[in-house]
């Protein structure tokens, strides 16, 4: 069963992309070209991948873990409905998500 997720760049363009329950959403984010540099590879030691979720999808996901939530002080731009996309793993529950890149997003890796 495939899922599709719809990003928002920082420049406002929508981008949809497949992924498969278990994926994770950097992973998915990353392989759709979006700017989510993942620095801590998913370790929750930085918050390189913060996006925001649309307020209609933000309470069917699962609670963001304290840990979590003290990463997402650091992150640029964040909102209520912040989450760090490597803590986002994917299910059949989440065909039609949408998050949005803030625009202080920058990923080095592509400099």
């Amino acid at each position: 069963m495939s899922i599709t997720v719809t990003f928002v760049d920082p420049r406002g363009k929508s981008i949809a992309a497949a992924a498969e329950p278990g994926d994770n959403l950097l992973r998915v984010g990353q392989a759709a070209g979006l700017p989510l540099e993942g620095t801590c590879e998913g370790q929750m030691a930085c918050s390189t991948c913060h996006v925001i979720v649309a307020a209609e999808w933000f309470e069917r996901l699962p609670a963001a873990s304290e840990e979590e939530e003290d990463m997402l002080d650091f992150a640029a731009g964040a909102r209520r409905t912040s989450r760090l996309s490597c803590q986002i793993e994917l299910t059949a529950d989440l065909d039609g998500l949408t998050v949005s890149v803030p625009s202080e997003s920058n990923d080095l890796r592509k400099m």
